[in-house]
């Protein structure tokens, strides 16, 4: 049977009525849009620091850069806390996906560290029991992760990566590498996934830099250039303050034409 069609408004008085109804229509996706965006900045916000550690010969910074479309805010964090053994943890990563869900998803990651490390203090296995958990949880979503310890005791940086872009890693000898630590699959997609840690000894003067592909991927920047860029700015800035070399790294992102949000996390010691 063929659907009938709606006549057309036939008056000037109907059609304006009819305008006014898409337009509210409109509005009101307008407001619900700009709920949840203002609701993903919030999440956002919960999920950074408010207070980092400080330990003698080891200083931290880090910098959040939101996404230039805010419809796209959401899913890129940092943490940094005390572990059980006196070592401090530090974390980065990015959730596949923005928006509310990204946001609310991101808390669940940093709280299942945080909870996890309580337990172990292995970057490797940290990555497996918090991967275990979001698997068990069913969501849609996968999570990039680099979760390091150092231990002050010994100087010794441990380091893991769940699918994470990689660290940047410099000495006051004028010796700057991008670090590719071990791991595996991104957070969150199979089951029982096995990681493994790299362990560096930080001797001497240097920095440890923690970010996300945001700051070093664009759409007029392959991840290569981007990573390149960062590493000639830690190795010109190898002796600055973290605050500042964070403040220079985060920059990055405005010449990749980034729309993604953007994290970075900076360590600099003195051992």
């Amino acid at each position: 049977m063929a659907r009938r069609r709606t006549a057309p408004p036939t008056s000037a008085e109907e059609r304006l009525r009819t305008l006014g109804q898409l337009t509210g229509q409109i509005l009101e996706r307008i407001k619900l849009q700009q709920a949840r965006v203002e609701l993903a900045a919030a999440l956002q916000r919960q999920c950074l620091p408010t207070e980092i550690p400080r330990l003698p010969g080891l200083q931290v910074a880090g910098r959040y850069a939101p996404a230039r479309d805010g419809l796209d805010i959401g899913g890129d964090w940092y943490d940094v806390f005390p572990m059980q053994d006196g070592s401090i943890g530090f974390a980065i990563g990015d959730v596949q996906g923005h928006d509310v869900e990204a946001a609310a998803y991101m808390g669940q990651v940093r709280t299942c560290l945080r909870a996890v490390a309580v337990a172990t203090t292995d970057p490797a296995e940290v990555l497996r029991r918090t991967n275990d958990l979001l698997v068990s949880m069913g969501s849609d979503l996968f999570v990039t992760c680099l979760f390091a310890r150092f231990a002050p005791a010994t100087g010794e940086l441990t380091a893991s990566r769940a699918g994470h872009i990689p660290a940047v890693w410099a000495t006051d000898e004028g010796r700057c590498d991008v670090v590719m630590a071990d791991g595996g699959l991104p957070l969150g997609i199979v089951p029982d996934e096995k990681y493994t840690s790299t362990r560096r000894q930080l001797t001497g003067k240097g920095a440890f830099v923690l970010l996300t592909d945001g700051v070093v991927e664009g759409p007029d920047y392959e991840i290569e250039q981007g990573l390149d860029r960062v590493v000639e700015l830690v190795r010109d800035a190898c002796g600055a303050d973290p605050d500042s070399l964070a403040a220079e790294v985060i920059k990055v992102a405005d010449l990749t034409g980034h729309s993604d949000d953007a994290a970075v996390l900076v360590l600099t010691y003195d051992a």
